[in-house]
């Protein structure tokens, strides 16, 4: 079996309430949990917070949701223990844990089946990743943006907040590829992240996936040609309002 797992808590440093801002009328981690349920490859999809808030909106939609403790630091720590009650809740094992990030409203259902259908592909995988090509010096430089530099076979190599790999020697026409957060685990995978220390390049670079890669497990990296968008603040919130406006997977659902 595969879950998905829509982590979401209301108290983000750089944007306070972020899993419910408003999206032309429908919260934000609304936006991912419709778009996420039309995807084949998920047997079950439940959302996890640690807030009353984001569990009385689940409700609201039909919407299963894992309670979890306000002291995760990462969205895989969190979605480990939801994984846990879930299994317990239901009586079944999953295979495959999907990490689906509550802030990036407009992913698209065939990004989760291409993520998931990596582990298949590549049954050496720990963990797969789907990786974009960076659209803009800009966007390379922001640190907000995850980058990642991979070997010839898609092996993850690296994760940075920083622009990599670096420009200063002119090279003009590098890779500027990025992580996208839809990230399948292997389920006994997942529990052994769950409980590894937290490394030196993980806390540098603030990025969970070092931690796989310093230990090193196998992370796989599969390309989407989807735009993808996250929320980090107030102004991607804006841009996302916008670029939704003319979104036709969002007309299906809202007006």
């Amino acid at each position: 079996m595969t879950i998905g797992i829509i982590p979401g808590r209301m108290s983000a440093s750089r944007f306070p309430g972020k899993p419910l801002a408003d999206i032309l009328g429908v919260p934000m981690i609304g936006h991912c949990y419709i778009r996420s349920k039309l995807a084949r490859s998920l047997d079950d999809l439940v959302i996890a917070t640690c807030d009353e808030e984001i569990r009385s909106y689940a409700q609201s939609i039909g919407a299963p949701c894992m309670m979890t403790s306000h002291d995760h630091f990462t969205a895989s720590d969190r979605i480990a223990e939801a994984m846990l009650v879930r299994e317990k809740e239901t009586g079944k094992k999953h295979d495959v844990v999907v990490l689906i990030q509550g802030d990036e409203p407009m992913l698209y259902p065939d990004m989760i089946d291409d993520a998931v259908a990596g582990m298949r592909d590549y049954p050496q995988a720990d963990v797969v990743n789907l990786v974009a090509p960076i659209e803009s010096v800009e966007d390379f430089e922001d640190p907000n943006e995850v980058k990642v530099v991979m070997d010839p076979n898609g092996r993850a190599l690296y994760f940075s907040r920083e622009p990599i790999p670096s420009k200063r020697k002119g090279v003009t026409d590098g890779p500027m590829l990025k992580q996208v957060c839809i990230i399948p685990y292997r389920h006994d995978y997942l529990l052994e992240f769950n409980n590894t220390p937290r490394t030196p390049l993980e806390k540098i670079e603030g990025i969970d996936m070092n931690r796989a890669l310093e230990t090193g497990r196998h992370v796989q990296m599969v390309p989407t040609s989807h735009v993808s968008y996250s929320v980090d603040n107030k102004q991607d919130l804006a841009d996302v309002i916008e670029a939704m406006r003319n979104d036709e997977l969002r007309k299906t659902y809202s007006r």
